[in-house]
């Protein structure tokens, strides 16, 4: 028998008890099977890290010296290779001499600017952070768990506003701003937004750029991680933010941060920061106490491998082709099991990492706690939400990625059906019956 949800309000004549076993029983069959399947972070394959493997060979025993006679075995460079700096620039929306690279984590720029403003101020502060009393973030949700988890760590509180189709509610957020100058940022992952695949639109980027704010040293923290990170052949682009900023007045307001951990090798890749000059000659000032230099061999091998925006868009295609029909694998498995259970609904990415995966309120945790007795790793319901709660716990990411195919398409299989079985064990009352297949 294949069982069907619907929108009933009260119980109907088939057997509930009957269906609710015959879906414990398929679950139990799939328990069975003692799989150890892993959805829980965007982490690149095997297969797409093999794409550069030739960095592992470069720069070469010879070639170690950059644009302008550096000699990048030596100390010094704080700002990062001219040449890398350069290719990265279009990527990053600004010209190179607002571009820092860094080593290889973003999240370890976004980490230190936040300590650095905590600590000593932004470039606008009358005074650092922490002086100012009570400091707070809004965070768009469903959103970024390690971004909740740097609030969390140094004590700032954290603000919800919704992510809608477009991006974050600004009518929300503009009203937010616009009163409390205790915040001081907001987190913004603007293109294939991480759970969801969000891609924020003109007119929302220009209402980020162009809103008052109560806070004169309030800063966006950009976090495009996922800008060349295509899933299907659209490839779309957003509003430069930078220059947006700079139409309305306020050219501090965005930190952009990037990397290539998705792109090439995400423990030895390169990390980028992008902003106004000031902001620049703020994040150098405050970087000069704590290093002498990047690792200039790192980037000059990158310089070498991806040679320009072109190579990096070339080698992107090759790894779309390898993670879309995870992807695709997932979305099939979703339609053809949970197309008819009410308030279950998954995003249908453009590109970035996850699929976002809404189940009945109430029900998440139990979805996770399923899957984890089943053999599948999920990461944890709620770490969508500042403080790992989620008030609906209707929320879970998806991250096909890593698996190869044939365990993303178990492993999906087996997320579907413990979305059945949870649903099943709240709301039995929306259970009806038809011939077909198995629930499997």
């Amino acid at each position: 028998m294949f069982f069907k949800m619907t929108d009933v309000a009260q119980p109907s004549s088939p057997d509930l008890a009957r269906v609710k076993q015959t879906v414990q029983e398929s679950y139990d069959a799939f328990k069975g099977r003692g799989l150890r399947l892993d959805l829980t972070r965007g982490k690149p394959s095997s297969a797409q890290l093999d794409l550069s493997a030739e960095l592992l060979s470069l720069p070469g025993l010879a070639d170690y010296v950059a644009e302008g006679a550096t000699d990048c075995r030596n100390y010094g460079g704080l700002q990062g290779l001219a040449e890398a700096r350069r290719l990265f620039s279009g990527i990053m929306g600004a010209e190179p001499e607002q571009v820092v690279v860094a080593n290889n984590s973003s999240l370890g720029l976004m980490h230190d600017t936040a300590v650095y403003s905590l600590l000593k101020g932004t470039c606008d502060s009358a005074a650092p952070w922490s002086k100012q009393g009570e400091i707070a973030v809004l965070c768009p949700v469903p959103g970024y768990d390690r971004h909740f988890t740097i609030c969390k760590e140094y004590g700032i509180r954290m603000i919800q506003v919704a992510l809608k189709e477009d991006g974050p509610d600004m009518d929300q957020v503009e009203r937010l701003l616009a009163q409390d100058a205790s915040i001081k940022a907001m987190w913004c992952v603007p293109k294939y937004s991480n759970p969801t695949g969000t891609v924020y639109s003109d007119a929302v980027i220009e209402r980020l750029a162009a809103m008052k704010t109560a806070a004169p040293d309030f800063r966006l923290y950009w976090d495009n991680a996922y800008a060349v990170h295509h899933l299907t052949s659209e490839n779309i682009e957003i509003a430069n933010v930078i220059e947006l900023c700079v139409r309305h007045g306020h050219p501090n307001r965005p930190f952009v941060f990037a990397s290539t951990s998705k792109i090439t090798l995400p423990g030895a890749g390169l990390a980028m920061f992008a902003a106004s000059k000031d902001n620049v000659k703020w994040l150098l000032a405050r970087l000069t106490p704590r290093t002498i230099g990047p690792d200039k061999i790192n980037q000059l091998r990158h310089v070498r491998f991806l040679k320009n925006e072109a190579g990096i868009l070339q080698l992107m295609g090759k790894h779309r082709a390898l993670i879309a029909p995870k992807f695709q694998k997932v979305l099939d498995i979703f339609d053809e099991k949970l197309a008819d259970v009410p308030n279950v609904t998954w995003t249908r990415p453009k590109g970035g990492y996850f699929i976002s995966l809404d189940v009945p309120k109430g029900c998440a945790q139990r979805v996770v706690a399923l899957a984890k007795e089943a053999g599948i790793e999920l990461t944890p319901a709620g770490a969508t939400h500042p403080y790992g709660k989620d008030p609906d716990d209707r929320t879970i990411r998806i991250a096909p990625t890593f698996p190869e195919l044939a365990e993303v398409t178990q492993a999906a299989e087996g997320v579907a059906l413990c979305v059945l079985l949870a649903t099943a064990e709240k709301f039995p009352a929306h259970w009806s019956v038809r011939s077909s297949s198995s629930p499997t």
